[in-house]
């Protein structure tokens, strides 16, 4: 058990400090370039597109930064403004459906699905998510607690200043994700080692039917689930070649995914934002749900009509 609580101990800080080399320079430079003129000529310019879906022009940053690189860095990104718990919401719907866009659907990509068509359900579902939350949602209008980082912009004069509140904010960006990517690894290691993934693989092989999917592919569904498509790319990839799962069920994986990957690590480096990331979870879940149930439906459907559209022309010939 201490040897399992070591190297999860080990795993935890070497994420922490790779993400941290994100997270820290992010903040660093946002933070900065907010006295200055550039960010606030580039929110000015954003700001009526912004607007439609409910956010300030200050918004894009985050999005951007998280659609290119990854949810840390985004969250570094957030943490630079002063943004409303409905606007951070929104933001982390966004980010949760529409992050990392260019590695994780590259590798995606690798597992026979088509990077554009990834590309559109990702960051389709984020706008659409977004317009529905602004739409829907009349509160949410009070200030966003940042947990340790102050939600207000500090009174600053000169560039010693400037700099001493970047560094403050990027620290205490690193601590709080720290606070929850070090247990999360240890708790994945215990997984790991006591076989418990592939046990609550063999478990959710019902769901997997039910989302339309053989059985074979819970375990690609599962891993996916627990560590996302960029740590669990691998994975993924392994199951499909060993598994021997259709392209149709990898598919089907990879909608359900999209949506709704990585869901305790992309759910818990939310906290530190001060969100309620229980409704969070649950629209990610049900839109993955839905989406992949209703994809799963149409694609039974256009196989049966092919298939009668077959035996109907042999049957022609014979005649």
């Amino acid at each position: 058990m201490q040897g399992t609580l070591y190297r999860g101990w080990q795993q935890g800080l070497s994420v922490t400090w790779t993400l941290g080399k994100i997270i820290f320079p992010v903040t660093l430079i946002i933070t900065v370039l907010q006295h200055t003129p550039v960010l606030p000529w580039l929110v000015q310019l954003v700001s009526p597109l912004m607007g439609l879906i409910g956010l300030p022009g200050e918004a894009a940053v985050p999005l951007v930064i998280g659609n290119t690189l990854n949810l840390y860095a985004a969250i570094g990104a957030i943490v630079s403004f002063d943004f409303s718990v409905k606007e951070v919401f929104i933001l982390a719907i966004m980010l949760s459906f529409s992050h990392n866009l260019f590695i994780e659907n590259t590798l995606a990509a690798k597992v026979g699905v088509s990077w554009w068509l990834v590309t559109a359900i990702r960051v389709g579902l984020a706008l659409v998510a977004a317009a529905v939350i602004h739409l829907v949602w009349n509160g949410g209008g009070e200030p966003a607690q940042f947990g340790l980082i102050s939600q207000h912009t500090a009174d600053v004069s000169g560039w010693g200043q400037i700099v001493l509140l970047a560094v403050k904010k990027a620290l205490l960006a690193v601590v709080q994700i720290a606070c929850i990517v070090i247990p999360l690894m240890i708790a994945m290691q215990f997984f790991r080692e006591l076989g418990l993934l592939q046990l609550f693989a063999d478990k959710s092989a019902p769901f997997a039917r039910f989302l339309g999917m053989e059985k074979n592919a819970s375990a690609t569904l599962v891993s996916g689930l627990a560590i996302g498509l960029a740590f669990g790319a691998g994975l993924m990839m392994q199951a499909v070649k060993e598994d021997g799962v259709s392209k149709r069920d990898i598919h089907l994986v990879m909608i359900f995914l999209v949506a709704c990957h990585a869901v305790v690590e992309d759910t818990l480096i939310f906290i530190p934002l001060g969100i309620p990331v229980w409704p969070l979870l649950l629209i990610r879940l049900g839109t993955a749900v839905l989406l992949t149930v209703a994809v799963s439906r149409i694609w039974n459907r256009h196989e049966i009509k092919k298939r009668k559209e077959a035996v109907h022309e042999h049957s022609y010939g014979s005649f």
